[in-house]
């Protein structure tokens, strides 16, 4: 399947599952915004999420990572289909350290040097992604790849790329929205 025919592919399962919302909402960052990319939708669709898998996981077979990570919560059902598609190990991180249980923001295991590709739902500013890397750079990992559903094109990509981050958006919200109803 051509990289284009893949595009259309998520593009058509994302608006069939309800995931793309006009309307008025406030997105994590605060920012107000005419429309909604409902990854949650997404992820909680099996089809949907399947796909998503296989479309991640395309563009991380042969790039030598050791562990697919995503960020609590949007980033977790994601890496946790790519970790079962591509058999790579699971680290999960949590948005604050718990102060029981075994503690910590990281749920799984990571050797120091170990190779993070970091999975994201939905980047607008990159801000809960940009905590994500900087904690597991904390612990010993490298992350120099973040994988995102959506890149709703809002300087996330700058952001990552000035810490020398690359990131690959699988659609764009370009690609899912029509310009004249945002």
């Amino acid at each position: 399947m051509s990289e284009d025919n893949t595009k259309q592919e998520l593009i058509a399962a994302l608006r069939n599952c309800g995931a793309v919302k006009f309307g008025d909402f406030t997105l994590a960052s605060g920012k107000k915004s005419k429309y909604y990319i409902d990854i949650k939708k997404a992820s909680t669709d099996p089809h949907t999420l399947r796909i998503i898998a296989k479309q991640a996981a395309d563009k991380i077979r042969a790039a030598g990572f050791d562990i697919v990570g995503g960020v609590a919560l949007g980033g977790v059902p994601i890496a946790t289909a790519v970790s079962l598609e591509t058999g790579l190990p699971l680290l999960l991180v949590r948005k604050e350290a718990k102060d029981h249980g075994t503690g910590g923001r990281l749920v799984g295991d990571m050797e120091d040097g170990a190779h993070v590709v970091l999975l994201e739902d939905v980047t607008t500013s990159g801000g809960s992604v940009l905590d994500g890397i900087s904690a597991l750079r904390d612990a010993g990992g490298v992350v120099d790849t973040v994988i995102t559903v959506v890149d709703r094109e809002e300087n996330a990509m700058d952001r990552l790329d000035s810490i020398g981050v690359n990131l690959i958006p699988l659609v764009r919200s370009s690609d899912l929205v029509v310009p004249d109803r945002y």
